[in-house]
This record gives structure tokens, C-alpha cells and sequence, in this order.
């Protein structure tokens, strides 16, 4: 199995394939920072899970180095259980033909306030603004429908609920939905 940009060249022990073209891309990453954890990588995709501490670090080094120009999405996902949430950039590259087709989901984690007061509680994370101008937006959603501030992005307002919504992000796992 090959491609211009991901070739087979090993199987690991479990069988599954270990594709070069993606293994120097994670390899590149996790040399550079040791506190990374490489959860996956697969043909045209890689997980990385950095501290929030790193990853205004961790990202510029991917778009600097590694040329992944643009976040594609920002994601979120409530992790109660944990007291956390977890907040997962989808990079890629326009201008690199190399990686055209990958995609490297950026992950860190933050605490989970039970009574979220978005901005001023600890469910707080650094922005990537400065880094991928596009995850502005897609910041501002989480923020609303998750409680997650991002401390240097300019516009975390409201951008569907009303400014004056007094219950918890609706897409927190605990949110009650009316009539049910």
C-alpha cells in the first residue's frame, strides 16, 4: 500500500501497518517535545495529546516546521467522569502538496468546572489564534457550548445562545434538556 505521501514499510507487532511518510512527522514532534504522548498514527492521520502548558509551542512547531498552515475544526468533548474537557484542533496544509491529505488532531485537556462561569473559572485554555487565525471562530463555539474560555483569543462572546444564558453549555454531557 503506497502513495505519494504514506508508504508501508513494516508491520508492528499487532499487524498493523507503519506507514513512513506519517512515522517522520510524529517522530519529528515528539523529538522535539518530550512531553508529548503520540496516541496514533495511521495513513494520512496522526493524535498528538500535549499539556496545555505546550501546545501554543507544540502548534507553532507544526506550522513552522512540519507546515501544516491552518486549523481545519476545533472540536470539543465533555469527559465528566474526569473532570475534564478535551478540546482537539484538526490541522492540515493548503499550500504543502505532501500533505494534502493528512490531517493531525491536536489535543489538550482542561479542568471541568460542575458550575461553569465561563472566564472566570479554571476551564481555561491558551488560544491558538495567533498561531492558526482560523480556530477564532471555532474557539468562540467551544467556549459557548462547552464553558471553555481561551485566554488570547479577543472574541469569546456569545455567538447563538443569548448573552444573558444563565444554564450550563448546552453540549456539556450533564445538560438537561427540557421535556425530557
Amino acid at each position: 500500500m503506497s502513495s505519494a505521501n504514506s508508504t508501508e514499510i513494516e508491520k508492528t507487532e499487532d499487524s498493523s501497518p507503519v506507514y513512513e511518510f506519517e512515522k517522520s512527522l510524529s517522530d519529528s514532534i515528539s523529538k522535539k517535545f518530550s512531553n508529548v504522548e503520540i496516541v496514533y498514527v495511521k495513513q494520512n492521520r496522526i493524535r498528538v495529546n500535549v499539556k496545555k502548558e505546550e501546545i501554543i509551542d507544540v502548534a507553532s512547531f507544526i506550522r513552522d516546521e512540519l507546515h501544516f498552515d491552518h486549523a481545519e475544526s476545533v472540536s470539543g468533548v465533555d469527559y465528566p467522569e474526569d473532570k475534564q474537557i478535551e478540546v482537539v484542533y484538526h490541522l492540515g496544509s493548503y499550500t504543502d502538496p505532501l500533505l494534502s491529505k493528512q490531517i493531525l488532531a491536536l489535543a489538550t485537556r482542561t479542568q471541568r468546572e460542575d458550575n461553569p462561569h465561563p472566564g472566570n473559572d479554571s476551564s481555561k485554555l491558551p488560544s491558538l489564534r495567533d498561531v492558526f487565525p482560523s480556530v477564532s471562530f471555532h474557539e468562540r463555539e467551544c467556549f459557548e457550548m462547552l464553558g471553555v474560555y481561551f485566554d488570547g483569543n479577543p472574541d469569546n462572546r456569545r455567538l447563538l445562545l443569548p448573552e444573558d444564558w444563565a444554564d450550563i453549555p448546552p453540549l456539556r454531557k450533564d445538560f438537561a434538556i427540557k421535556g425530557r
